[in-house]
């Protein structure tokens, strides 16, 4: 389980491919539920990319 802030690694993200390999932190203060369909929402991922919806285990803590 990741917690807001931590520091994650994004193996793959179905949510915008350019992601996959960059590090990123988690926003989410709760585990994700049905509004992000089950995934955790990664920002500063990189200077043109937006924030991210990614399921659990497209992510690996870096």
């Amino acid at each position: 389980m990741f917690q807001a802030g931590q520091e994650v690694r994004i193996v793959s993200c179905e949510d915008d491919p350019r992601a996959a390999s960059r590090t990123g932190r988690i926003v989410d203060e709760t585990p994700p539920g049905p509004v992000t369909r089950g995934r955790w929402t990664v920002h500063r991922v990189g200077l043109l990319i937006g924030p991210v919806l990614c399921h659990t285990h497209e992510l690996r803590p870096a």
